[in-house]
């Protein structure tokens, strides 16, 4: 956190410096960077892991996740809950609900016009249409937290999430001219959105999906739709703990620091149980999930489209 905390002090001070600049542009990216570690500390303190009090890891979380990168805590806790409860289970996971990307055959096949047009070709379309992730978060948190129902901490959320765009706002306008204003905000949004979304697919999706009739043990049910990715403590920084994504799933409260020592007890016994403990590179990940998500896209052919004669008009 210290050093983040230095990181987001150097781009403020950039920020400040290079004034009426196109060089801005690079500080947008590097505040998205910086935003995505903030949320990643967000995240790991809605599981208990920085603090000893449950309380007081909720209060960092909500300070850091909607003060600091301007998302619900409380939206996110709910979502995020309901998918370790579930890890990709049909109609229980909320992260494979379709959302623009269809993560299940059946609701592919359920896209019309242009959005079939998308999803037949989604697993190409996924890291460009990542750049609207970061509008995507923040819209759909702040929805959540206007609707009528209890939310816990709902105005203090709402009160940070106001000050977080006040003041990011207010310091774009107000130094910068209008074009180069809104060009930071696409930048530093699309930066957000693509880290963000690059940093979770690779968990789970292209992994096995469970039938929402189906009903497995709580050690099979995590190891089998989860992911790890290698690479050590580069990795563990860059995508702030998740490449351990496995012993997380099996132990949500372990703090980051552990999940590496924890991995060679859970490899050892998953080759003891004869359940198999998938880990592949961060390159590998990406091309599973763009195969994966191009097969789902399939079922949004139209049917009486025939392939043979496309292969003929495409020749």
């Amino acid at each position: 956190m210290t050093a983040l905390l230095l990181a987001l002090g150097g781009v403020i001070t950039g920020f400040i410096l290079l004034g009426d600049s196109w060089f801005q542009l690079l500080m947008a990216g590097a505040l998205g960077l910086i935003l995505t570690q903030f949320a990643f500390l967000a995240h790991e303190a809605s599981h208990r892991q920085v603090l000893e009090s449950g309380p007081a890891n909720d209060r960092v979380g909500r300070i850091l996740a909607a003060g600091v990168v301007g998302i619900s805590y409380s939206w996110w806790m709910t979502k995020h809950t309901r998918h370790h409860a579930n890890p990709n289970k049909i109609g229980k996971d909320p992260d494979i609900e379709w959302d623009t990307i269809s993560f299940t055959e059946a609701d592919a096949a359920k896209q019309k016009g242009l959005l079939a047009a998308i999803t037949r070709k989604q697993g190409y379309l996924f890291f460009p249409l990542l750049t609207l992730e970061g509008l995507n978060l923040h819209g759909r948190s702040i929805a959540t937290l206007l609707e009528r129902r209890p939310v816990k901490g709902r105005w203090i959320e709402l009160s940070l999430i106001a000050v977080h765009f006040i003041v990011y706002f207010g310091a774009l306008f107000w130094v910068l001219p209008l074009g180069m204003a809104f060009a930071f905000i696409g930048v530093q949004m699309a930066v957000f959105g693509v880290y963000m979304g690059a940093s979770f697919a690779p968990n789970h999706k292209g992994m096995a999906l469970i039938p929402e009739d189906s009903k497995l043990d709580f050690f099979s049910k995590q190891v089998l739709t989860s992911r790890n990715i290698s690479g050590g403590l580069w990795a563990s920084t860059l995508l702030g703990g998740l490449n351990y994504q496995v012993e997380h799933h099996l132990f949500p409260n372990m703090p980051r620091p552990h999940l590496a020592k924890a991995r060679e007890i859970v490899r050892e016994h998953c080759a003891t149980m004869g359940v198999p403990y998938t880990e592949t590179t961060l390159v590998q990940s990406y091309g599973i999930v763009i195969r994966y998500l191009n097969e789902v896209g399939l079922a949004a052919r139209d049917p009486f489209d025939c392939p043979m004669v496309n292969q003929f008009r495409r020749a």
